[in-house]
């Protein structure tokens, strides 16, 4: 029979590699917008090739300010993922 800590344990675990999980939505976010900044330069130099120097720093700082809120919801993800919470240490009497 299982007593209420061990019920309290898995659903803290379950917990843990359900935000997991979750939190990878805003790396598929991030490839959206990354997407969406690269064809907008498409066009971009589509319709005036004169520019394309000048747009090209703009697709840069845009890729990197993106690619950065991708990497803060990965390093998110594996704090979840690899977090090991002590459910002993930290409970509340």
């Amino acid at each position: 029979m299982l007593s209420n800590s061990h019920i309290a344990i898995d659903f803290v675990e379950g917990s843990r590699l359900i935000g997991a999980g979750l939190s990878t939505i805003g790396v598929t976010g991030a490839g959206i917008g990354i997407g969406t900044i690269f064809a907008g330069f498409v066009l971009g130099v589509a319709r005036n090739p004169n520019l394309r120097n000048v747009m090209f720093a703009y697709v840069l700082l845009g890729f990197a300010l993106t690619e950065a809120i991708a990497l803060f919801a990965l390093m998110m993800d594996f704090y979840f993922f690899f977090s090991k919470f002590n459910f002993y240490k930290h409970r509340i009497i």
